[in-house]
């Protein structure tokens, strides 16, 4: 299995950095994962909108749900029925971004590998076609260094991925003016909490302890999704015509 992982995922990334750092100003390092991030974004682009357009769509869709919640608050099979009804008349698969973000995964955590482990000369991963540069600069913007750590870039993260954080999910339930509160709805806004406050800060913490590359990748991804959602959100209106 790690053999399949590395002939199918790791190394053709791999092989993508050493070419970027080669073709890159200066040959350096710093802009070769801002490249190589971007070319990943760009390639899973199709379906990574997919799966954000749909959570637009739901966002969208959300004072409607409350609705029906709402009036079928008594009869949990009637709700489940009018939601998927709803989900259907405006074409919304609620498990598809899900099914999106399996496919993702094994290419995400390929490129997060290559940067965790760096570019260094190694002919069992070099492709034929593909020369390892003779020269690496590692120093990006003059002060950088990729192969260290940079309070910079994870704060950067952590505050990239809190603003990507905000704007992907919906807005945390306020508290219910029904004297019963379900553990359901409970658990749900701790997770909301959770996944606002605590991932940015476990973001930071991780970038800055690993290295410098991993850092920047993780500025550059959560910057194009940021970009990503904020234009989905611009057409979300547009993509739907809601019926009140």
């Amino acid at each position: 299995m790690t053999e399949l992982f590395n002939t199918i995922f790791y190394q053709p990334l791999y092989n993508a950095l050493v070419f970027l750092v080669d073709v890159s100003p200066g040959a350096s390092l710093g802009f070769a994962v801002i490249f190589l991030t971007l070319l990943v974004k760009i390639i899973l682009f199709p379906l990574s909108h997919k799966s954000v357009s749909t959570q637009a769509k739901i966002r969208t869709l959300d004072p409607h749900i409350k609705k029906i919640r709402e009036e079928t608050k008594d009869n949990k099979q009637e709700q489940a029925k009018k939601t998927m009804e709803l989900y259907q008349r405006h074409g919304v698969n609620p498990f598809s971004g899900c099914f999106l973000l399996v496919v993702q995964l094994p290419i995400i955590f390929a490129l997060y590998w290559v940067f965790l482990k760096g570019i260094k000369p190694d002919s069992s991963l070099l492709y034929s076609f593909i020369s390892f540069p003779g020269h690496v600069n590692t120093l990006f913007l003059g002060f950088i260094d990729m192969h260290g750590k940079s309070i910079l870039l994870a704060l950067l993260a952590g505050i990239t991925q809190f603003l990507q954080i905000r704007l992907s999910m919906p807005p945390i339930p306020t508290e219910s003016s029904s004297a019963e509160r379900s553990f359901k709805d409970e658990l749900a806004k701790s997770m909301s909490v959770q996944m606002r406050y605590v991932m940015p800060v476990l973001v930071a913490f991780i970038a800055y302890t690993i290295s410098s590359a991993v850092a920047l990748y993780w500025v550059t991804s959560n910057c194009f999704s940021i970009g990503h959602e904020l234009f989905v959100r611009r057409k979300a209106k547009k993509l739907l015509s809601v019926e009140v």
